[in-house]
Protein backbone atom coordinates (compact mmCIF):
# COMPACT_ATOMS: atom_id res chain seq x y z
CA UNK A 1 0.00 0.00 0.00
CA UNK A 2 1.00 3.35 -1.00
CA UNK A 3 1.42 6.37 1.18
CA UNK A 4 -1.05 8.08 -0.70
CA UNK A 5 -3.01 5.42 0.66
CA UNK A 6 -2.71 5.56 4.26
CA UNK A 7 -3.58 9.00 4.28
CA UNK A 8 -6.33 8.49 3.00
CA UNK A 9 -7.28 5.86 5.05
CA UNK A 10 -6.05 7.83 8.15
CA UNK A 11 -8.63 11.07 6.75
CA UNK A 12 -11.19 8.14 6.48
CA UNK A 13 -10.56 6.85 10.07
CA UNK A 14 -11.14 10.78 11.65
CA UNK A 15 -8.08 12.50 11.31
CA UNK A 16 -8.30 15.80 9.86
CA UNK A 17 -6.81 16.57 6.69
CA UNK A 18 -3.54 17.80 7.98
CA UNK A 19 -2.76 14.92 10.22
CA UNK A 20 -3.80 12.48 8.12
CA UNK A 21 -0.87 13.49 5.53
CA UNK A 22 1.69 14.33 8.47
CA UNK A 23 0.53 10.26 9.53
CA UNK A 24 1.67 8.98 6.29
CA UNK A 25 4.94 10.26 6.22
CA UNK A 26 5.91 10.11 9.54
CA UNK A 27 8.63 7.47 9.19
CA UNK A 28 10.15 9.54 6.87
CA UNK A 29 10.76 12.40 9.32
CA UNK A 30 12.21 11.28 12.39
CA UNK A 31 9.56 12.10 14.76
CA UNK A 32 6.40 10.22 16.73
CA UNK A 33 3.39 9.44 14.33
CA UNK A 34 1.48 11.03 17.70
CA UNK A 35 3.63 13.69 17.57
CA UNK A 36 2.94 14.20 14.38
CA UNK A 37 -0.73 14.11 14.69
CA UNK A 38 -0.65 16.64 17.75
CA UNK A 39 1.04 18.99 15.50
CA UNK A 40 -1.43 18.88 12.94
CA UNK A 41 -4.26 19.14 15.11
CA UNK A 42 -4.83 22.83 15.00
CA UNK A 43 -5.12 22.84 11.26
CA UNK A 44 -8.18 21.08 10.44
CA UNK A 45 -11.23 22.80 8.22
CA UNK A 46 -8.71 25.24 6.73
CA UNK A 47 -6.28 26.12 9.81
CA UNK A 48 -8.07 26.81 12.74
CA UNK A 49 -11.53 25.81 11.01
CA UNK A 50 -11.51 29.59 9.60
CA UNK A 51 -11.16 27.47 5.88
CA UNK A 52 -8.59 29.15 4.46
CA UNK A 53 -6.08 27.04 3.42
CA UNK A 54 -6.41 23.46 2.54
CA UNK A 55 -4.99 21.47 5.51
CA UNK A 56 -3.56 18.61 3.26
CA UNK A 57 -1.21 21.04 1.96
CA UNK A 58 -0.37 22.33 5.22
CA UNK A 59 0.82 18.56 6.02
CA UNK A 60 2.25 18.31 2.68
CA UNK A 61 4.17 21.76 3.81
CA UNK A 62 5.46 20.09 6.79
CA UNK A 63 6.61 17.21 5.11
CA UNK A 64 8.06 19.08 2.45
CA UNK A 65 10.40 21.21 5.09
CA UNK A 66 11.12 18.34 6.91
CA UNK A 67 12.42 15.73 3.75
CA UNK A 68 14.44 19.05 2.03
CA UNK A 69 17.94 18.97 3.64
CA UNK A 70 19.64 20.47 1.31
CA UNK A 71 20.07 24.18 1.58
CA UNK A 72 20.58 24.44 -2.28
CA UNK A 73 16.55 23.19 -2.66
CA UNK A 74 14.73 26.20 -1.17
CA UNK A 75 11.62 25.11 0.29
CA UNK A 76 9.78 27.67 -0.40
CA UNK A 77 10.41 27.56 -4.31
CA UNK A 78 9.32 24.00 -4.21
CA UNK A 79 6.20 24.61 -1.95
CA UNK A 80 4.86 27.08 -4.70
CA UNK A 81 5.41 24.36 -7.38
CA UNK A 82 3.62 21.98 -4.87
CA UNK A 83 0.85 24.22 -4.25
CA UNK A 84 0.57 24.65 -8.15
CA UNK A 85 0.63 21.22 -8.69
CA UNK A 86 -2.17 20.75 -6.24
CA UNK A 87 -4.50 23.49 -7.47
CA UNK A 88 -4.18 21.92 -11.40
CA UNK A 89 -5.75 18.99 -9.58
CA UNK A 90 -8.11 19.95 -6.97
CA UNK A 91 -9.17 23.73 -8.33
CA UNK A 92 -8.20 26.05 -5.73
CA UNK A 93 -5.79 26.17 -2.31
CA UNK A 94 -8.45 27.50 -0.07
CA UNK A 95 -10.81 24.72 1.99
CA UNK A 96 -13.94 26.75 2.02
CA UNK A 97 -13.68 27.26 -2.12
CA UNK A 98 -12.75 23.65 -2.40
CA UNK A 99 -15.64 22.54 0.15
CA UNK A 100 -17.98 25.54 -2.35
CA UNK A 101 -19.05 27.01 1.42
CA UNK A 102 -20.67 29.96 -0.36
CA UNK A 103 -21.35 28.80 -3.84
CA UNK A 104 -23.02 25.34 -2.30
CA UNK A 105 -20.96 23.77 -5.01
CA UNK A 106 -17.70 21.30 -4.05
CA UNK A 107 -14.54 21.59 -5.99
CA UNK A 108 -12.81 19.02 -4.71
CA UNK A 109 -13.83 16.58 -1.24
CA UNK A 110 -11.58 16.52 1.56
CA UNK A 111 -10.29 12.48 1.03
CA UNK A 112 -9.21 13.94 -2.96
CA UNK A 113 -7.76 16.72 -1.06
CA UNK A 114 -5.37 14.34 0.68
CA UNK A 115 -5.15 12.39 -2.38
CA UNK A 116 -3.81 15.16 -4.34
CA UNK A 117 -1.69 16.36 -1.86
CA UNK A 118 0.30 13.06 -1.26
CA UNK A 119 0.72 13.05 -5.45
CA UNK A 120 1.55 16.84 -5.50
CA UNK A 121 4.01 16.27 -2.34
CA UNK A 122 5.41 13.09 -3.98
CA UNK A 123 6.07 14.30 -7.23
CA UNK A 124 7.57 17.86 -6.06
CA UNK A 125 10.29 15.44 -3.85
CA UNK A 126 11.14 13.21 -7.08
CA UNK A 127 11.48 16.39 -8.70
CA UNK A 128 13.99 17.89 -6.44
CA UNK A 129 16.17 14.64 -6.51
CA UNK A 130 14.59 13.87 -2.41
CA UNK A 131 13.89 9.89 -3.11
CA UNK A 132 11.04 8.56 -0.89
CA UNK A 133 9.99 4.89 -0.90
CA UNK A 134 6.33 4.37 -2.08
Amino acid sequence: MSRIDDAMNYKNMGFNCTQAVLKAYSDLTGLDYEVLGKIGSGFGIGMGCLEATCGSLIGANVILGLLNDNPRKRTMTMSASMLNRFKDMAGHTQCKVLKGIETGKVLCPCIDCVKYACMSLEETLEEAGIKIDA
